[in-house]
This record gives structure tokens, sequence and C-alpha cells, in this order.
């Protein structure tokens, strides 16, 4: 052993002696010096070298962002805050309707409306050093840059939730050093001026999350949360929370719905990011061990809901009336900001569409909260009996142009109908009926299709401005038999007539002969300016003056929330206050952009609104909608009016009482005639009856707003008087021996206090049916005293347009004893021929002479006048046995030649001839029961004007 130590030393030694050698010492220390400097020099070179690329780093730095503007914090809350949100409607009292559609759809909350769960997923998956960091990491920036300039084939990013938020809002997802270089710039100043969570709930609700179960892109957790599993993002489970989270990396690739809302058959991605994210939650320390596991086994496929029903998809007539009116509203406030008026919108169309444009822009993008006055209850209850009603009458055939082909085709169009439920005092549309399938036809028959309002048109321009104008009262008379108008004739339908009949009478029964009259009578003073009080909007010039306008007969028509609409300002006293759908509309955050204000227009007086009231009362309970009482399963103070397009084309009922306003049309898009009877109902009264089921249908939601307690009270200055009804001036004696005393509801303002004289005594002749005035010269043996109407008077109450003015009195028992005065029999100025007598039996006869102005008859026997027999009496004459003969008399007193003798010897019972029977004397009790019979309004189709009424069975 000590021989092998000793080898080792005698080894080593040239080792020792070399280090031990002054020479080598000193190239040694020579040697370290060397290399000491040489080290620090490359010490010195790395500091100058990396001084020098932090200086070129920094002037990049600052070259890319020199061009980016310093934000101040309003700016960037500004910018930060500038996101798409879809508005939200709701039905009246705040009930939640749905979302308009948009592009995106996305929901603002706060994040203490978000699950816990939720908002670590995200931190945990996006950021996990999102509450240590000011805004970026810098090892993840340099990491991201190494592999950015390297090309590295995995790419981990270096962007915290902060730079997310700003490329997502500010800058753009352009990748470059310049846009990275901006993003770092503005992190840092938004770490400066906003919390924490402000980042964090901003960030939630901008990030994009794939499709919802409808199929619509969505952005905003609510929106994911309600999109895909149908809850509300503070009720998400730790599973929904990871999957949500796991979304923003690749929000189309990983969303379990197609574009057409339909589940994906592969779901692996999706759910294999969700599995990621928990993981990372477990590895981060925000849930347990057995929290991860239970997350793991979830089954969330369970959890995936399938479409929802849309807006659009269950209200749609209500979805777009909203959005519609809302656009209106809108246009108006954007176009006022800019400095502009509505005046300035209705002249500039292409400064009205620039404004709308912005209006529905900003609808759909800005998160407003539309709040609306549709009652949610009333409208589901009309919609299934409008669906539901069974007397609309046959589908008929109809050949269009298709728009998109441009090819003929026939298709079927069913009998469509409109509806509308308005509240008189504030103006609000509580419900409606569009029509009767969406799907079919979008057209809203209640607010947008324009068709002629028939008789419901008579209280509006004829009988309310005629009372307005101290023109008529509920009492006035106006003739009711045919009457031509320049070229127009105006028809009752069926030819049916009553000779003379009252304003209330003549509304009650829809007789179009008084109303053109009394149209007439104020048409000069442009009564259409009363329907553009109370909001018709489609009134051209040629319906200020044309006569047929009484009878509904409008250029362009008007629509049902129109006619309706004008009908509610009766029971407001008068005064007109406009319909309106939309009550308000709030900004997101609460501020309140619009609120509707009621600003009622005076139109009518009080006194003139209760007449009308009262007059369109006995419509309902004895006139043309009597059969309304059957079918209404309540009793309200109700007052209305039926109409009917021409040619049958459109059926109208509008009705109002002290609370609510409605009304109905029912016809074809087209226009063609309703059938006349469909399953034992006329026309009218299938409309009516829906009518009435609608309204029973809100009976049941709501009764004490359709079926007030109170009636419409009688204001101060209506009185009743008698009054003579052909002048309106307190009756004479003569007025009331001819019987046109009349009792009646009156406008204190118009109440006469002259007498009328109207009437004076004098004498006529009747032949046959027919009365005129005696002339001096007519012998009064063939006159009767009456009475003859002044002709001022006459001409008032239509006289001036009658085709044959003795048929007033043919028509009118309690006018037996008066004469028109153009009732004028002419004499023909010859001396009239003698009558042809013959013997019947132990009598003589005669037939009517051939002469027209005969207007008796003297019998002679034996030389000696025996008889005197009027023209309108019966033509014969019994005195037994003599020698007869007969001379006839005309109207100037002129007797013919005595006509064959007639020889009657006692028994003589010699056959009479076959003779002319004299004209028939009408019945005057007979056109009384037509007057108590129900009608049918309707025009004939030859009369191209006239819009007619019907009255119900």
């Amino acid at each position: 052993m000590k021989n092998n130590e000793r080898n080792k030393q005698t080894q080593l030694r040239p080792v020792i002696d070399f280090f031990k050698d002054k020479r080598t010492k000193k190239y040694s220390r020579i040697t370290y010096q060397v290399v000491w400097n040489l080290t620090l020099l490359f010490i010195l070179t790395l500091i100058l070298g990396f001084s020098f690329a932090g200086g070129v780093g920094a002037g990049y730095f600052a070259a890319l962002v020199k061009e980016e503007p310093i934000r101040s914090k309003t700016d960037l809350k500004k910018d930060l805050y500038n996101y798409e949100e879809t508005s939200e409607i709701y039905f009246a009292n705040k009930v939640y309707l749905g979302k308009l559609t948009s592009d995106l759809e996305r929901e603002e909350i706060l994040l203490n409306q978000m699950s816990t769960h939720l908002t670590d997923a995200i931190i945990a998956t996006e950021d996990e050093y999102f509450y240590e960091h000011e805004g970026v990491v810098p090892k993840a920036i340099m990491r991201a840059i190494f592999q950015e300039m390297t090309n590295a084939s995995v790419q981990s990013g270096g962007s915290t939730l902060t730079q997310q938020l700003i490329k997502n809002q500010i800058l753009t997802n352009e990748v470059s050093f310049e846009r990275k270089a901006k993003e770092i710039l503005l992190a840092l100043r938004v770490e400066k001026f906003f919390e924490k969570e402000e980042i964090l709930q901003t960030y939630l609700n901008i990030s994009t999350f794939g499709r919802n179960s409808s199929g619509k892109n969505i952005a905003g957790v609510q929106a994911a949360s309600e999109g895909l599993f149908g809850i509300k993002a503070k009720k998400l489970n730790l599973p929904q929370s990871a999957f949500i989270a796991g979304l923003p990396q690749s929000p189309f690739g990983y969303t379990p719905y197609t574009q057409k809302g339909e589940l994906k058959t592969n779901l692996e991605p999706g759910l294999n990011r969700m599995k990621t994210v928990l993981k990372r939650m477990f590895d981060g320390g925000y849930i347990t061990e057995a929290e991860y596991k239970d997350a793991l086994a979830y089954d969330l496929v369970k959890d995936f809901i399938g479409p929802q029903p849309q807006p659009y998809d269950e209200y749609p007539w209500v979805t777009y009336e909203i959005e519609k009116r809302s656009v209106e509203i809108l246009t108006t406030i954007f176009a006022k900001e800019a400095g502009y008026n509505e005046k300035d919108l209705e002249k500039d169309k292409d400064l009205k569409e620039q404004y709308t444009t912005i209006a529905d822009r900003k609808l759909h993008q800005n998160g407003y909260k539309i709040y609306s006055t549709i009652d949610k209850k009333i409208y589901n209850k009309m919609k299934k009996v409008a669906k539901d009603y069974q007397y609309y009458g046959n589908t008929k055939k109809q050949r269009i142009t298709d728009s998109e082909t441009k090819e003929s085709k026939v298709i079927d169009q069913p009998v469509e109908t409109g509806a509308i439920l308005i509240e008189n005092k504030t103006g609000k549309i509580l419900s409606f009926v569009g029509g009767r399938d969406y799907s079919r036809e979008q057209l809203n028959h209640a607010t947008a299709a324009k068709r002629p309002n028939g008789s419901t048109m008579k209280p509006l321009l004829v009988y309310a401005p005629a009372i307005e104008l101290g023109k008529i009262s509920p009492a006035s008379i106006s003739v009711n038999v045919p009457i031509k108008v320049g070229k127009w004739e105006p028809k009752n339908y069926g030819g049916s007539y009553s000779g003379l009949t009252t304003a209330r009478e003549a509304l009650k029964k829809s007789h179009n002969v008084p109303a053109a009259i009394f149209y007439m009578d104020i048409i000069n003073q442009r009564p259409a300016n009363y329907l553009k009080k109370m909001g018709f909007t489609s009134l051209v010039e040629g319906d200020y003056v044309n006569p047929s306008m009484s009878l509904g007969a409008l250029s362009d028509g008007v629509t049902v929330e129109e006619n309706v609409n004008a009908y509610s300002t009766f029971a407001n006293n008068g005064d007109f206050v406009d319909a309106y759908m939309i009550d308000k509309i709030e900004t997101k955050d609460g501020k309140v952009v619009y609120k509707h204000k009621t600003k009622p227009v005076d139109v009518f007086s009080p006194q003139t609104a209760y007449l009308t009231v009262d007059m369109m009362r006995d419509v309902i309970t004895s006139g043309t909608a009597a059969s309304l009482r059957n079918r209404l399963a309540f009793s309200s103070d109700w007052a209305g009016k039926t109409g009917t397009g021409q040619d049958y084309n459109d059926a109208w009922f509008v009705a109002t009482n002290p609370n609510v306003t409605f009304g109905t049309w029912m016809g074809y898009d087209t226009p063609k005639p309703l059938e006349q009877t469909y399953k034992g109902l006329s026309y009218s009264k299938r409309n009516i009856y829906l009518w009435a089921d609608l309204m029973n249908a809100a009976y049941q939601v709501n009764p004490k707003l359709v079926d007030p307690a109170e009636r419409f009270e009688m204001p101060g200055g209506i009185v009743r008087r008698s009054v003579c009804a052909v002048s309106g001036l307190l009756a004479s004696n003569s007025c009331s021996a001819a019987g046109m005393a009349s009792t009646d509801l009156f406008n204190a303002k118009f109440v006469p206090n002259e007498t009328d004289d109207s009437f004076i005594t004098g004498r006529y002749v009747q032949v046959g049916t027919k009365q005129y005035t005696a002339l001096p010269a007519t012998p009064e043996e063939f006159t009767t005293n009456g009475y003859v109407l002044n002709s001022d008077f006459f001409n008032k109450i239509g006289g001036k347009y009658l085709v044959d003015p003795n048929i007033l009195a043919s028509m009118n028992s309690s006018w037996k004893n008066v004469v028109v005065p153009n009732a004028v029999l002419n004499d023909n100025g010859k001396v009239p021929a003698p009558p042809e007598v013959y013997q019947t039996g132990q009598s003589i006869a005669w037939n009517s002479h051939s002469e027209g102005d005969v207007v008796g008859y003297r019998v002679y026997n034996g030389g000696q006048k025996v008889a005197s027999i009027r023209a309108g009496e019966k033509l014969s004459y019994s005195s037994g046995a003599g020698s007869y003969y007969v001379t006839a008399v005309d109207i100037a007193g002129n007797e013919s030649p005595m006509s064959t003798q007639i020889m009657i010897q006692t028994g003589s019972t010699k056959k009479a001839p076959e003779t002319t029977p004299a004209e028939p004397v009408v019945d005057s009790d007979e056109e009384d029961s037509q007057e108590n019979a129900e009608e049918e309004e309707s025009e004939p189709a030859d009369e191209p004007e006239e819009v007619d009424d019907d009255t119900d069975e």
C-alpha cells in the first residue's frame, strides 16, 4: 500500500513543480488579468447592448402609438360601453313580451347578477392573474412576441381580459405590432381609471358566445345563459358556467346550436372545452376536487333547450306594430335633436328617410325598453276568438301576379277581419285583431288597411257636424224618397222609403237619402274638416266636395284604427284623443327618452256629442244593430253605427260606451262582395256577432273596463221641446194639425223662440193618389181645405231634390191634407172631352179621364146636377131610376160636353162593359209596417260613387 502511495507522488511531481515554477506563476497572472478584462468588457458590452436595445425598443414603441390619442376616462368609458344591445318590448303594465329581432342578441346585466361560478371560470380560463396585473403581463407578452417572431406552431397568446376588452371595443382584430402596442397602452390606462369589477362586468357583457337555440348570434353572458339553458346568468350551475366560459375562445366552433337553431350532432368540441375550463378552475383553487369530479360527471346535454318562440313568432302583429311606431317616434326625436321639426320631415322625403334609418338602427342596437299599451290577456283572448270564429263566409278565388316570379296565379282569399279596442279618455290602444292568419297575410287590417267606411261615416261627417252647426236636431225632418243630386241618385237598400223621416229615425234605420240631404245642406262649410280633426289622415281635396262622402265614399279609405278612434270623440264630450300604442321608451339605464302625452282636440261641443250618442243608442236598441243585444254577454250603455261598403265589399260596426270604443271590419283583401247569407246569417249580422264575441272575450278579462256601471251623462244645455219638425220653430196650430209636431232633445243654444210658419191653409185637388194646389178658378166642389207647405222649408227638407214631389203625400198618412209647393197641375188650355159612361147594375160608372188636368166629374139626372165626384174618389154613382149623364171638369173650371145618357129603370141589370181600373190608392199603413221591419244596408251596383248602408235583420 505504501508503495502505491509512493508511486502516485512520483507521478504528480512534474505537475507540482510546473505550478511552483516562477515563470509559470508570472504567465498565470498575465492570463488571469486578460480573461478578467475580457469578461468585464463582455459584461459592459451586454449592458450597453441592452441599453441600446431598450432605447430602440422604447423608441419603436413610441413610434407605434404616436397616433393613438390620449383618452380621458370619459372617452374610454364611452368607447368601452358602446356596444349593441337588443331592445326589449313590453305589453301594458310592464308585462315582458320579448326582444326585437337583431343580428346580435345581447342584454346588459350587472356583475352581481352573474353566477360566481361563471366569473371564476372566466378568470381561471382567460386571465389567471386578473386581480394581480395592471392591465398587461410582461412575460406573457414576451412569450407571445417570441412565438410571433419565430413563427412558432403553438401560439399561447398574451392578452389579459383588459386587453381583450380593448381589442373588441376600441381597436380591431388586426395582427400587428402597432395594434398590440396600442392595446398595451390603452390597457394600462383602463386599469388606471376603472376598478377590476367594472372591467370584468363589461367584458362579460360584450363577449360573443356563439348562437342560441333559435340560431341567432348572441353576446353577453345573460343572452348566453337564456339562449343555451333558458335561465338567468345568476342561476347558472358549475358545469353550465364552465361551458359558457369556454365559448369565447371559439364561439361558433364550441356553440351547441346550428344557424337553424338545431342542436349539433357533434357536441364534443364544446364539452371538451368545458372540461378544460373545469381543470383550470380546480388547478386555480376555485373549486374542490369533489366539485370538479361532480361537474365532469354532470350530463350537460340535457340542459340545452330547444328553439324558443320569438316575439315575431308568437305575436307578429304586435311586435311589428310596436317596432314600426317606435321607429316613427325616434325618427322625430333624432331629427329634432339635429334642429329639424316634423314639417321638415314631411316636406323632405330624403331627410325623413335618413332619420328613419338612424332611428331603426339605434332601436335595434341601443337596448331600449319599449312599453306598449296592449293588454296581453285581452289580446290573447281576442286572437283566439278571431281564429275560431265560424261565420266569416266562404273563401273566394283571386288571380294575382307573383311579386318575385311576375307570373299570374290564382290564390284563395278568405274573408279577413280587423278590430281595435281603444280607451276613450287616454287614447290607449288596449287590444286589436290584425287579421286571421299572419303567416298567410301580414297586412295589419286594424292599423294599416284602408277601406271605405260606409254608413259609419254618417255620425262623423253628417249628423254631428250638422248638429254642431245648428242645421239639424234629432227631430229634424227630411224627405226619404228617391232624389237626385246632380247626376248622383243615392238610394236606400232595396228601394225601401218612408216618405218622411226624422234625423233620429234616419240614423237608426241607416237611410241613405236623408243623410245625403242633410249633408248637402252643410257641404259648403267643408265638414270634412271635422274628420281631419278626428285623426283621418288620408283625406284628399275631392273628399271635401264629394256629396257621396256622406255615405262613406272616401277616395283612399280609412283604417279601422282611425275610424274607431274618431268615434271615441263622442264619448269624450266632443274632444278627440289620438289613439296610441307606445306609452314610454327608456334607454337601457332607465332614462326616459319618450313618454306619451295626451293632447285632446276640441271637435264638437258636449251637447253635440251627447245628442249624437243618444241617436246612436237607438241603432243598438231598435235599429240596424238590434241583434247585438242577444249576442252580447253583458249590458252597457252602448251607442254605435253599422256600415257597408259599395257592392257589399265591406261590413263595419263601431260602438262606444263611457269607457271604451270598439270596432270591427270584415271583407276580402281584394274587394269583392260578401255573401248576403252564410250559415243563416246576413253579412251585417255576421260582423256584429264577431264584434260581440270579441267584446265578450274582453269582458271576461276586465269586466269593469268594458262594462262600466255609469251611463253617458247628459251635459248642461240640453232641453226637451216640442217643435215643428219641418222648420225647427215652435209648433203652430197648422203644423200640429198637419201632424208635423215632434218632441225630442235639443241643444238649448238652438232651441227656437219663433212660431212656425211653414204651413198655410189652402185648397187642393186630388187626382188618383196625387195632390195638387187648386187654382183660383178651380170649382170648390172639387177641392179640399188643407195645408200648403212653405216652399223655403220644403226645399230645406230636400224637396228640391225630389224626383216626384207627390210621392210624399202618398207615403205619409199624416200628410193626407198637405200639399207640397211643387205639386202644380197645369191647365192644358182646352175643354175636356166628355167621359165615357156605362151602366153597372143600378149604377153608372166611368173611367179616369184621359186628360191629366181633369179634377172632378158632375153627375146629372134629367138635366139637374145631382152629384160632384172628385177625381180621386170612386168613379161611380147610384141613386135610383132616371136619365143620367156625366161631365168632366178640369183644374181651370172648364166643363166638358155631356156624356152619353144612361137610362136606369127599376130592376135593370145591365152588365157593365170591361173597364180600365182607376189608379190604385196606396195604403199608407203599408210603408209604416215596412219601417218597423229591420232592413239591410247596401248600395246598388249601378251607383259607382255611392256607399250605401244596411239594416240588421
